[in-house]
């Protein structure tokens, strides 16, 4: 199989789509995980992609960062892009600041670096190796790393996943405020439902490797569990994902 993966795109490309999917199928043995799935994501949007296990969402996010090219169809991603996995891959030998600017080319790598772990409240930690780090510290060492690279595309496979419930809720703020700052397209990929309401402006549903629902969130910020609109969009959300009894309860 084929795939047209364009790196480095035009001017036009990516003031147009920050990624630009068409036909795109992914085929393990017998299994076709995505099925000729089209998807277009907007510079600056923050689109949040739900399914169930298997679904192929971190499939997708895999084939968007270019680690998988055995499949058929057009995809286009911004050629500035990162990911940021729901465990923070740091490398246990090497300290905060080396992980952020792991690999960066470029001029004074080192005070982007301490900028960039600054900017994501870890001033003063550069030296820290990751063993002392707590679960959130770690992912923003994580974030930092994918934000010092100045991305037009961030890609994120829940990354807070296996963060405590405060921490997780600390996270959402912090990613929300970095969104504003460097204005990113994300897709950001998670099993929670409320978490994809509270961050995105659009949400996504991916079953049996097609996008079943998108729809817009279209409320304004902050946005409070208890709005009925907020309900309304759950419950939406979690009939498309086969939780009958789950979208009942939460209207």
């Amino acid at each position: 199989m084929a795939t047209r993966i364009l790196r480095d795109l035009t001017g036009a490309d990516e003031a147009a789509a920050a990624i630009r999917v068409r036909g795109l199928t992914r085929v393990f043995g017998d299994h076709v995980v995505l099925d000729g799935l089209d998807l277009t994501v907007a510079p600056g949007e923050f689109v949040a992609l739900l399914g169930r296990s298997g679904s192929g969402k971190s499939t997708l996010l895999r084939i968007l960062g270019g680690f998988d090219d055995e499949v058929s169809g057009e995809v286009l991603a911004a050629r500035r892009r990162a990911v940021v996995f729901q465990e923070p891959r740091l490398l246990p030998w090497t300290r905060a600041l080396g992980n952020v600017v792991l690999g960066l080319p470029g001029a004074d790598v080192d005070r982007r670096g301490r900028a960039a772990l600054a900017e994501v409240g870890l001033a003063g930690r550069e030296r820290s190796w990751p063993v002392t780090l707590s679960g959130g510290e770690a992912q923003r060492v994580a974030l930092a790393r994918a934000l010092v690279r100045e991305p037009d595309l961030v890609m994120l496979d829940e990354p807070f996943g296996a963060l405590d419930a405060l921490t997780r809720i600390r996270m959402h703020a912090l990613l929300q405020e970095l969104c504003r700052r460097h204005r990113p397209a994300v897709l950001f990929v998670t099993h929670d439902v409320d978490e994809a309401i509270l961050l995105a402006d659009r949400v996504l549903v991916l079953t049996d490797g097609r996008l079943s629902l998108d729809v817009p969130v279209g409320l304004p910020t902050p946005r409070p569990r208890a709005h009925p609109a907020f309900a309304a969009l759950r419950a939406r959300l979690l009939t498309e994902l086969g939780v009958r009894d789950l979208a009942e309860a939460a209207t």
